[in-house]
């Protein structure tokens, strides 16, 4: 019984704390997010780079513009971050089992990096990199159906420029979802989830990295464990995001394009993902798939410190 109201302890303060981390991570990365979403689906004739960009939207609509969008992923991740983690421990632990086949299962959920579990003979069993990666891209495809939706209406309301209500197509983002609902039913919520999941297949290398960038830190350096997650946490996005960021770009080109129909929000472009990487390359060449990029890598080092510092502060901070 005592055991499990100390589970209990905490569990609750792991979830009270995520909840105070994703909104660090959101307060300190979305207005970067911004930036590189409206880079992704401009041409360099409406921004130059992500300086004009950010200067422009502040100008036209204030500070505030650069948090347009925030609402969906503020309320998504504390559900897209719990059901990532856990499927991701959950398909390491399938994959350790089966496809790797330790000899029992003795990991706990919070144990990311090395993933040892004991044989018979009494040695340690690790799950090597190439079953971390193949469990990033499992549970990259699994929270992709909550992605989607989360990413479709947070990109559509990013790039309304107008800094007034009364001229924007969608008020925020129940009225968006309503709207695209009303027009296109389930599949206009879930438009671009084909992209989404190929975006996410590039967790590949996301988790494959950070299983590296771990062994590798936890061998030849006396960092803290926080530290060490730390580093390879911030190492691994930047792996993450140089891999999968030209798949990024198309994703957001296709949620962004008119859906049409009811919401007369103009013509659609693109039938399918070809379309999209055509239209990219045909617009501004190989440099095309690279738009918005930089605001992209320069957030994903801070965003993580903040939210890596707030989870911890949390934790430390509430009873038990």
């Amino acid at each position: 019984m005592a055991t499990e109201k100390k589970e209990s302890s905490k569990n609750y303060k792991g979830f009270v704390a995520g909840v105070f981390s994703g909104v660090s991570k959101l307060t300190v990365g979305h207005p970067f997010d911004t930036i590189k979403v409206r880079l992704q689906t401009s041409n360099s004739s409406q921004f130059s780079g992500p300086l004009q960009c950010l200067l422009q939207t502040i100008r036209n609509e204030g500070v505030r513009g650069l948090y347009k969008g925030a609402t969906p992923p503020l309320v998504g991740w504390m559900f897209m971050d719990s059901l990532m983690l856990g499927s991701l421990t959950y398909y390491r632990k399938v994959l350790h089992r089966t496809l790797f086949n330790p000899a029992q299962m003795a990991a706990t959920p919070s144990a990311f990096a090395g993933f040892d579990l004991p044989t018979p003979d009494g040695k340690t069993h690790k799950l090597p990199t190439i079953g971390h990666a193949m469990a990033g891209v499992m549970a990259g495809a699994t929270v992709s159906f909550i992605a989607a939706p989360v990413e479709h209406i947070k990109a559509r309301l990013q790039i309304q420029y107008s800094a007034k209500k009364s001229e924007r197509l969608y008020s925020g983002p129940i009225d968006c979802g309503r709207k695209i609902f009303r027009a296109h039913g389930i599949r206009g919520i879930y438009h671009g989830l084909s992209a989404t999941l190929l975006f996410r297949s590039f967790f590949f290398f996301w988790w494959g990295s950070y299983d590296v960038f771990t062994r590798l830190l936890s061998e030849r350096t006396s960092l803290s464990t926080p530290a060490i997650n730390f580093w390879a946490g911030g190492l691994s996005a930047q792996v993450f995001w140089i891999t999968s960021y030209p798949s990024d770009v198309v994703k957001q080109r296709i949620m962004t394009d008119p859906l049409a129909g009811g919401l007369n929000d103009g013509v659609r472009r693109f039938p399918n993902w070809r379309a999209a990487a055509t239209a990219v390359y045909r617009e501004n060449g190989w440099r095309g798939y690279w738009r918005g990029f930089v605001p992209c890598f320069l957030r994903a080092f801070p965003a993580n410190a903040v939210a890596l510092v707030a989870f911890e502060a949390v934790m430390r901070a509430l009873p038990e």
